[in-house]
């Protein structure tokens, strides 16, 4: 199922499964998807479904309806389109390109770590586990039942809207000579460490950076790491 990703400045407002024939966007309550914003029309854009094909219309809006900052009357959509209404975007999400768009992020962003990255991050002195439910502490977190399950989502940029299950108890995630950070998985919780780039430049946490230390992520931090922005939900 095709969906929309309502952002501004590059951060996630809501999102939105396409299951009916048509959508409308604009400012009025009455609107499937509301923008209230004076830039947007009281009715600004309407997007159709048929099929599997979905088709954007302009709806005489004062300030134009884009797609990928060109400026549309009507449009079919494409997976990763952008359409700007004001200043607000949707992202357009096409499920069925959903597996090629995942290989593409993991091809750009997840980095099979070496030997010295591996060696790094063992280096790094992380806290001590928390004792485990039974009262004994330890272990690598693998498969513990105590653990919840975790996963990035992208919030920014090219790839917004894709997702990453932090099943791994190393993940390695940046640009080699720009970022690099891991994310650990262990029976305690997930641990953000930096790992190499350029000096004294640090993977952000909500906003503040993480130092040369590792740093437990909780439940929607977000995270910022080589320009991209993720969100670290765990459920």
């Amino acid at each position: 199922m095709a969906r929309l990703i309502l952002s501004l400045d590059s951060q996630v407002l809501a999102e939105y499964n396409m299951g009916k024939e048509r959508y409308t966007i604009g400012r009025l309550p009455d609107n499937d998807v509301r923008i209230d914003n004076p830039a947007v029309s009281g009715h600004h854009a309407l997007i159709i479904n048929i099929l599997n094909d979905s088709f954007l219309e302009d709806l005489n809006s004062t300030n134009g309806t884009y797609v990928n900052g060109r400026l549309i009357k009507k449009h079919a959509l494409q997976h990763g389109d952008v359409i700007t209404t004001g200043h607000h975007q949707l992202r357009f999400v096409d499920s069925q390109s959903s597996d090629a768009d995942a290989d593409e992020f993991e091809k750009t962003m997840v980095i099979q770590p070496t030997d010295s990255m591996q060696d790094r991050v063992r280096r790094i002195k992380l806290p001590p586990l928390a004792a485990a439910a039974n009262g004994h502490g330890g272990g690598n977190g693998v498969g513990s039942p105590a653990l919840p399950k975790a996963r990035l989502q992208v919030l920014s940029g090219s790839f917004a809207g894709r997702e990453l299950e932090l099943v791994k108890t190393l993940t390695t995630l940046g640009r080699p000579g720009v970022q690099v950070a891991a994310i650990t998985r262990r029976s305690d919780g997930y641990y953000i460490v930096h790992v190499d780039g350029v000096a004294d430049s640090y993977p952000h946490v909500n906003d503040e950076p993480i130092g040369p230390k590792a740093r437990r992520l909780t439940d929607n931090d977000v995270i910022t790491l080589a320009g991209v922005k993720m969100g670290f939900f765990a459920s």
